[in-house]
């Protein structure tokens, strides 16, 4: 859910965790007060799982290659 920054005349910035549905706030939580939304400049965007850029336009040799690596690192040993 989103966090929404709001400015209150008499108590000053603070924030709420809204749903992008719902509608902005027009009274102060606290006071009661006029209030206004304010655009937000930290936007945090937290990338999670497969399928970014990084691992979907990789090359048919990269792919190749780290295959190996794997199957190399699931056997085990002779050496021991």
């Amino acid at each position: 859910m989103p966090a929404y920054d709001y400015r209150c005349e008499r108590c000053g910035v603070f924030e709420v965790q809204q749903r992008i549905t719902e509608l902005p706030l027009q009274s102060c939580p606290t006071c009661g007060g006029p209030v206004r939304r304010l655009l937000s400049r930290n936007v945090s965007v937290l990338y999670k799982g497969s399928g970014w850029h990084c691992t979907d336009y990789r090359s048919q040799e990269y792919k190749d290659k780290a295959k190996e690596e794997t199957s190399k690192a699931e056997t085990p040993s002779a050496a021991s």
